[in-house]
């Protein structure tokens, strides 16, 4: 279920309809007249018009519908809309807003827009501007229908009217890829924090090649069964019992999974006997926490498995990507600390760490008020909490560097701090959602 600050995607189809072609979108309208920039955006409460957006999130559906038609002569103008290559005129010809309902609940509505179509066209085209953030376009009724995946003001193909725009196998594959990838960086921070637990437990290729394919495996299995529909039963069988969704039952146990790996961090030297099946399960949970993503907008029907594998690879790429960037910031005092005469190299790449972090502190300096307000915002907001990333984790290096000569000062100074950190966020997490799953909020 998605959080009422989440920015997510649009979903359009599109129609032709006596001589006309019809976009009906299901949307965040509230986003959209806020004039929240949804393509720099990943939470709405990182925005300078966060309070605009959770004032218009508590109006009826007529006011809301109201402030929409108002809002859509400047939207018209983001709407790129051509028919064989000439401007079509969009109109706005309906919308209908959600009731109020969960104001923790992002609210979806549907706004529908027109065009006349020249009496001989054969392809439209159609995008938004960037601000207006993704929009995933499905043709309806036609064969072999277009599909698209549209983000950064991004365009679609010419699409044939009479059908047969859908992509490629590979190239489905070759779309879901970036998809996948964002839903890591920088949108997953609980996996990000998930795979950085399994990383502090030993810098080492083989303990944490074991623990990475091992998360694979498992997430890619229930990803796989849960975007096929065979977890339905669990979801009917959860709401019967529990009135509750099971997504609501999964972010609470995927909070706990980030918690538990970490902790264990503190007090294990290496991997203990159980950890790989622990790892395994968590890796399940992940996989249906996946799911609830490409819930949101679907796979394309006539090739699923190619778009189900491309957002796979993904976030594989993704939690690489992470790994390699943690990797190659640890790697020098990792060395030091097994021995290695490099003291001098080692301050000085922190060193240089550091005042890249500080400088990505000033930066984000807008942020401050916020989060000394409220520390725990600091999650929503991901440039600040990478510039702090960067800072804090070159001060652990050189105090490890600089204290070489303790036992594993690596770990002690650099490790198991840095677990302490995600075992806290992932507690924090752990009861925020699992108190909003009992008490509905």
């Amino acid at each position: 279920m998605a959080q009422a600050h989440e920015v997510m995607p649009s979903i359009g189809d599109m129609r032709v309809v006596d001589g006309e072609v019809v976009f009906e979108i299901r949307a965040n309208l509230e986003s959209f007249i806020a004039e929240i920039n949804l393509t720099e955006t990943t939470d709405t409460n990182e925005s300078a018009q966060a309070a605009t957006y959770d004032e218009l999130r508590a109006l009826e559906p007529d006011a809301l519908a109201t402030e929409f038609q108002g809002f859509w002569p400047q939207m018209a103008q983001g709407i790129t809309l051509t028919a064989d290559g000439g401007p079509i005129v969009p109109t706005l010809t309906n919308v209908a807003a959600d009731p109020v309902g969960d104001v923790e609940v992002v609210r979806f509505s549907v706004f529908e827009f027109s065009a006349p179509l020249p009496s001989d066209a054969q392809t439209v085209q159609m995008g938004w501007a960037p601000e207006f953030g993704v929009l995933v376009l499905r043709q309806m009724d036609v064969p072999a229908p277009y599909d698209g995946y549209l983000e950064a003001g991004a365009l679609t193909d010419q699409i044939p009217l009479a059908g047969g725009g859908q992509a490629t196998a590979w190239e489905t594959f070759v779309n879901y890829i970036p998809v996948g990838f964002d839903h890591i960086v920088p949108k997953g921070l609980d996996h990000i924090l998930f795979v950085l637990g399994l990383f502090f437990l030993a810098a080492r290729f083989r303990p944490l090649l074991l623990q990475v394919s091992l998360f694979t495996v498992a997430h890619t299995i229930t990803l796989a069964l849960a975007a096929l529909g065979y977890t339905q039963f669990v979801d009917d069988f959860t709401q019967g019992s529990l009135g509750v969704a099971f997504i609501d039952i999964v972010e609470p146990l995927i909070a706990l999974s980030i918690a538990y790996v970490a902790i264990e961090n503190i007090f294990m030297k290496g991997i203990s006997p159980w950890r790989p099946f622990v790892i395994f399960i968590f890796g399940l949970l992940h996989g249906l926490g996946f799911a609830s993503v490409l819930g949101e907008f679907g796979l394309p029907e006539d090739t699923f498995v190619a778009a189900l594998i491309g957002f796979n690879v993904g976030v594989e790429v993704g939690q690489l990507a992470v790994i390699a960037v943690m990797f190659f910031f640890v790697w020098q005092t990792v060395r030091i600390d097994r021995g290695e005469n490099e003291v001098a190299r080692g301050l000085g790449l922190y060193g240089i760490f550091g005042v890249i972090g500080l400088g990505l502190l000033a930066m984000n300096a807008a942020d401050f008020p916020t989060v000394l307000g409220d520390p725990i915002q600091i999650l929503d907001m991901p440039a600040l909490l990478f510039a702090l990333t960067v800072t804090v984790m070159a001060v652990l290096c050189i105090i490890a560097i600089t204290l070489r000569d303790r036992l594993e000062s690596y770990r002690r100074f650099v490790a198991v701090p840095a677990s302490v950190v995600i075992a806290a966020i992932g507690l924090y997490w752990f009861f925020e959602r699992s108190y909003g799953t009992i008490t509905g909020a």
